[in-house]
Formats: C-alpha cells, sequence, structure tokens
C-alpha cells in the first residue's frame, strides 16, 4: 500500500459520469420516499382503523418491510417478479423495493403522529361541520408532519444510502456507476473515495436543506 500512486486525474475525466449516476440515486430517492409517504399514510390510517381486514393487510406490509433486509426486496423485485414475468427494469425493482421498505418503516413512524393529537380536535372539527377529509387536510395532518418530520428525513437519508444496494441488479446510480468505471479504469481506490464523499455531500445537502425547509414553514418551532 505505501507504493501505491493515486491516479486523479482519470476520476476527473470521468466525474460528469458520476454526477449522472448521483443524479439517479436523487431521481429514485425523492420518487420513492414521496410514492412512499403517500402509501404509509394510507397504511398508518388502516392499521388504526376498526376494519379487521385494512388492520391486517396494513400490519402485513408493515412487518415484512420492517422485518427482511432492504437487499431481499430488491431481489424479489428484479428476480423473484420475473420468475412470474414480470420484468422489471433494475431502476424499477430498486424504485419499488425503496417505495415498500420506506412505507413500511414511514407508517408506523406516521401511527405514532397520529395518536400524539388529542383526538379532542378531530372532535371539535367535525363539530364545525368539517368533513373527514377536510379534517385530516387541514387539522389533523398538518400537525402529525409537524411532529415527525425530523424521523421522516432520517428516512430520506436513508433511503438515498440504500439505494446503493441498485448495484447488485445493474442500475446505474452512483454506485453503480462507480463500479462500472473502476472497472474498465482499474482505479478502484480513487473511485470509491469519491463516491463515499459524493453520498458524504448528498447527505449533509439533505439535511441542511430540511433543516431550511423546518425553519421556514414550521418557523423553528419543531422538536
Amino acid at each position: 500500500m505505501e507504493n501505491y500512486v493515486f491516479h486523479w486525474n482519470v476520476v476527473f475525466k470521468a466525474f460528469p459520469q458520476l454526477l449522472g449516476g448521483a443524479f439517479t440515486t436523487l431521481h429514485v430517492s425523492v420518487l420513492s420516499m414521496l410514492v412512499g409517504i403517500a402509501i404509509a399514510v394510507l397504511l398508518a390510517l388502516g392499521k388504526m382503523s376498526h376494519s379487521k381486514i385494512l388492520v391486517m393487510a396494513s400490519s402485513s406490509w408493515i412487518e415484512i418491510a420492517r422485518n427482511t433486509p432492504a437487499l431481499f426486496q430488491i431481489y424479489m423485485a428484479y428476480f423473484g417478479l420475473g420468475a412470474f414475468g414480470i420484468n422489471l427494469s433494475p431502476y424499477f425493482a430498486v424504485f419499488s423495493a425503496l417505495v415498500f421498505v420506506n412505507a413500511g418503516y414511514l407508517a408506523e413512524t406516521f401511527r405514532g403522529g397520529f395518536q400524539s393529537i388529542p383526538k379532542t380536535q378531530y372532535s371539535a372539527a367535525k363539530s364545525l361541520g368539517m368533513t373527514t377529509f377536510q379534517v385530516y387536510r387541514y387539522v389533523i395532518l398538518p400537525q402529525m408532519f409537524r411532529r415527525i418530520y425530523h424521523p421522516m428525513t432520517n428516512q430520506f437519508v436513508w433511503s438515498i444510502l440504500m439505494s446503493s444496494l441498485g448495484i447488485l441488479v445493474g442500475m446505474n446510480e452512483l454506485s453503480g456507476e462507480t463500479q462500472r468505471l473502476q472497472s474498465v479504469s482499474f482505479r478502484t481506490l480513487e473511485f470509491f473515495i469519491v463516491a463515499a464523499v459524493m453520498y458524504f455531500v448528498i447527505t449533509k445537502f439533505v439535511l441542511l436543506t430540511s433543516s431550511l425547509i423546518a425553519k421556514r414553514i414550521f418557523k423553528g418551532d419543531i422538536a
């Protein structure tokens, strides 16, 4: 190792391709997070409902997502569905797996957020003539998202980092692009050091941006 000579010029020449991989990482992470949030709200409400079928369906999704590896979900989406003739591209396999896991984890977080809101607020809003949809739209959901904002941000960071597993099914996100570039240049250490720095910068940027958004939207008064 002491005789190793770094050749950073190879990495710099390929940097636009690494940026392309980083964009794919952000793209799949953001989309899977947005879809996951929408499904998680439904799962949380389903688990709190009085319908045994909804409770069972929601609980099954949550338990599977939270107690099996993300790698398993990606393999099932890419190879498992392929065995039944449903062939997803690497991008959509990773996207589907991340949506499934994000929804499962966020559902329990959202359920805790819902349960932290006094039931009297729901009753008061209904007494004012609001429909159930309006109560959740204007009263319950804003408070719930305020209370679980930080855990939701942490889940987004997790989603970004877990998207790197796409390398195992041939997806050209940041890790996949790094693997491809180092395999043709044989500069493994240089490429993966730069990729690690890029992941670090991306996650720190997300955390900083989320903090600024919190101060802007919530006026800095979230826990």
